[in-house]
């Protein structure tokens, strides 16, 4: 049974910087050696997440690169762009606005503080469950 986990941000260092908690799910992704999939919003978020993961922390290294070439299926960590057709993955973490609906193991949501981006994660929330998604909820 797949699994959507929504990561909801509350504490403040990821109210500051969001992505930090995105880069904390792909190491952890890394490490488990789980190949994952980080749907962004757009190119500028995917480009802002490839800039964090290479200097959110000096002892972890992700090896990652945004989908859209040769090396795609070698590299651990995919960001995607919108328009960008990655396949799928076992892992995915999403940043959008619409469910990663996929051949995906497990989903991770990462919803932000604001009150905009909590009510769409309610529908995201309905979409998984009626797809027979097992849910959880984490706060951040």
């Amino acid at each position: 049974m797949p699994r959507a986990d929504f990561y909801l941000i509350d504490k403040p260092r990821f109210r500051e910087d969001p992505l930090l908690l995105v880069c904390e799910l792909a190491r952890r992704a890394c490490a488990s050696e789980q190949p994952t999939l980080i749907f962004a919003r757009s190119q500028d978020q995917a480009e802002a997440i490839d800039a964090k993961l290479w200097e959110f922390d000096e002892d972890a290294f992700v090896p990652h690169q945004i989908a859209g070439d040769d090396d795609d299926a070698l590299t651990p960590v995919l960001i995607v762009p919108p328009g960008v057709d990655a396949g799928d993955r076992p892992l995915a973490i999403n940043l959008r606005d619409v469910p990663a609906l996929g051949l995906h193991e497990r989903v991770l949501e990462v919803v932000a503080a604001d009150p905009g981006e909590r009510s769409g994660s309610r529908e995201r929330w309905r979409a998984y469950q009626q797809r027979g998604y097992a849910l959880t909820k984490h706060d951040m």
